[in-house]
Parts: structure tokens; sequence; C-alpha cells
């Protein structure tokens, strides 16, 4: 078993919240069948434990669940019919830029700590949580883990994320969709400052049809820079550098477009059946897993 660094496991989930934590479920907006039967019950019919209704029986049913009582008093077949009960899957693609090392409070650590919340209300429904970490392409992964015992597993994969280069979500979202063939709830936690765009990106996951959330995290320094004077920037992805002069008038049309960004990005999730989300670092991070995500339908 690894060794956790229980300090750094703290910082991503304390006792106290992961209390609160015990009281909630994932849900999809679509429930999916896993490879095999799990623990979700689902409105299909299948052969599991609770019976759901009958029907006619037909040739070639399978004859174990014929109801004989009913024969016996009506002399006619009847099928017993059960509740299925399906994994759900929960994929969760962290971005691990260079920019998301950034911010105070930090995004890359606001971002795993959603992940971690998440990633502990799956295992102790017992579905299937899966992290991906990308930067120019995929970079870790850990699939498949289910179970509250297995926590330590996705504690460990967090607390040694590193951030380097740059971020390229078209090329990590085309490996993800090819590598986790599996629908279900895919939740994509990052910035979106992509230099080559996230549309592309975004359309690999949509033609998966997976249940999909874009949680666009970003930190107060980004939203209300305070920046002022003659400056040399360095772009922290691809080390680009620009000399600028920075006064009311440039924060103002940096503004203006940092908004139209966002905007573009809720406005192409919306028309795509994407659940969007923005949040800023200085929002306690209780409230986004407590409030935001229970009305956005993805909790309860």
């Amino acid at each position: 078993m690894a060794v956790i660094d229980q300090q750094a496991a703290d910082e991503l989930l304390d006792p106290e919240f992961v209390r609160k934590l015990d009281q909630l479920e994932i849900l999809s907006r679509k429930i999916f069948a896993g490879k095999m039967r799990g623990e979700r019950r689902s409105k299909r019919r299948g052969e599991s434990a609770e019976f759901a209704d009958y029907r006619n029986y037909t040739p070639g049913d399978d004859l174990r669940f014929l109801d004989w009582n009913i024969f016996a008093r009506l002399e006619a077949l009847f099928l017993k019919l059960f509740l299925q009960e399906e994994d759900l899957h929960v994929s969760i693609l962290l971005d691990t830029s260079r920019s998301m090392d950034w911010g105070d409070p930090n995004k890359g650590l606001y971002a795993r700590r959603i992940a971690a919340a998440i990633g502990y209300i799956g295992l102790i429904n017992f579905d299937r949580v899966s992290y991906y970490a990308y930067s120019n392409g995929l970079q870790y992964e850990l699939t498949g883990v289910r179970g509250r015992r297995l926590m330590f597993k996705l504690i460990d994969f967090l607390t040694k994320i590193s951030y380097d280069g740059a971020s390229n979500l078209t090329a990590a979202a085309k490996q993800f969709a090819i590598r986790h063939p599996q629908q279900g709830i895919v939740i994509v936690l990052s910035d979106f400052f992509e230099k080559g765009g996230y549309e592309q990106g975004l359309r690999y996951l949509l033609g998966r049809k997976y249940d999909l959330y874009a949680v666009q995290i970003l930190s107060p320094e980004e939203v209300e820079p305070r920046l002022v004077g003659d400056l040399q920037l360095k772009d922290v992805e691809d080390e680009d550098l620009a000399d600028v002069t920075i006064g009311r008038a440039l924060i103002g049309r940096y503004k203006q477009n940092l908004q139209a960004y966002c905007e573009a990005l809720r406005e192409f999730c919306t028309r795509r059946g994407i659940n969007y989300m923005f949040t800023g670092t200085e929002v306690p991070f209780d409230r986004i897993i407590m409030s935001y995500f229970r009305k956005r339908g993805l909790i309860r």
C-alpha cells in the first residue's frame, strides 16, 4: 500500500468535510450500463434481486424467470422482470499545465480538491472513478477505482501531480475518448486557456455521448489584475514574451476580452448540452460541492 502524506491529504479533504460528503451521491442525467452489474439501480429491466413487473412469456425467454405460482392459478405463463443494477463511470480530466499552478488561492490545488471530493463521493457509492491528468496530451491516469477502501489510491494520485507544459485539450480529449469507451459522467477541471482552442477537444468528448461537465477555474489575479507600468510579460506555458505598458485602458480591454472569452465558452457548452460552470478560487471550496454541483444536478 502506498504511503500517504497525511498533511497533503488533509489539504485536499479535511476530516470534517469528509463527514458531509458521506451523505451525498453522484447523479447522471443519463444512466449508463457498465461492463459488469454494479451497485447503481437502473430503470432498465434486468436480472437483479428486486422485482419490477411481469410480462407475457414469449418463446425463447429464459424459463428460470417464469412465475410458476401464477401458472398454477391462472394456467398462463408470465415472466418476472427485475430492476437491473449498473455501474456509473465517473471520469475527471484535470488540467495540469503550467498555467494551473498559479494564483492565490492556487488554481491547481482548487481543482484537485474538487477532484478529491467528487472521487470520494463516487467511491463510497461504488461508482467507477477514474482520473486523467493532462497538459500536452494525457500525462498520468488512474482508472476504474471502486470502493471506499481504495480512497488512498485517489489521494496518492492527486498529491503527486506535477504541473508542466502547455495545455492541449484537443490531444488529451482525443486520447481519452479512445481509451475510455464506456459512457458515463466526465468532468473537465481547467482554466480553459487554450491557444489552440477548446472547441475541438470538447467535440471529441461530445462524440462519445458522455454526460459532460466543464468547470472553468480562474484565480482572483486573473479576473482583477493589479499590474501597472512598463512590464515584460512571459507566458508560463510556452514562455512567449511581450513588452507592454499597463494602464487603466489596457486593464479595461483585458477584462472585456476575458469576459467575452468566458462567455463564448459558456455559450459553446450550453448550445451542445455541456453543463458549464465558472468559479474563482476565492469562492469557498465547500460551496462548490455542497451548493453549485447540487444545483447543476451532479450530486444530491
